[in-house]
């Protein structure tokens, strides 16, 4: 499967993995998580995006925290439409960009949030955009970056989700050590693993 193919398989998704799938299940240990690690880290008036939002349940979960600058991207364009009606007030208040991280951060200034999260997204890059898409989420990410992905070794890795659709599995730690960030903690959680990142700079 290549890049372009990958990125319509996602942008067009329905039924299981799309954005109302996560919606009906909404917030979840995941989302308390990221709240945790955000609030001690950077604080709640800290400009917070997310890669990958969604329908938007983990940036539900922070609002209701009291997070007040919230942004979103998602390839899925339908994301948005779902977000309206399970989280106006989120909806109200965020800032959301429909499309594929490489073309959407970009948009963006060097350090223009003081933090980035993503939580199972990443893994979902191509190959052939793994290169510029990292690079572009270290540049935004100002102090934290926070990843929850599945783990491979330095090599890599492939699985499948379902239709042939591939999951490309990374040593995370390595990723973002190698653009300028420290890892600070590690934490196992169900199938992931979520890391922090701290910038080294």
């Amino acid at each position: 499967m290549n890049a372009d193919d990958l990125r319509d398989a996602w942008a067009d998704r329905t039924g299981e993995f799309s954005p109302r799938y996560y919606a009906h299940y909404g917030p979840n240990e995941v989302s308390e998580v990221l709240a945790d690690r955000l609030g001690g880290a950077v604080g709640r008036d800290a400009r917070v995006l997310e890669l990958g939002c969604g329908s938007g349940r983990h940036l539900a979960h922070l609002h209701a925290a009291g997070f007040s600058d919230l942004a979103g991207v998602d390839i899925n364009p339908d994301s948005f439409d779902v977000l309206r009606e399970e989280y106006p007030d989120l909806a109200d208040a965020g800032s959301f960009h429909a499309g594929a991280i490489a073309d959407v951060l970009p948009g963006f200034d060097d350090r223009e949030f003081d933090a980035v999260y993503s939580v199972e997204t990443l893994q979902h890059v191509h190959p052939e955009e793994m290169s510029p898409t990292f690079d572009e989420v270290a540049r935004v990410a100002g102090d934290l970056l926070v990843t929850v992905e599945l783990e491979g070794d330095a090599d890599g890795g492939i699985v499948e989700v379902d239709e042939g659709l591939p999951l490309y599995r990374h040593d995370w730690g390595s990723v973002f050590e190698s653009r300028g960030f420290d890892q600070v903690a590690v934490e196992p959680l169900g199938h992931d693993t979520v890391r922090v990142f701290e910038r080294a700079d």
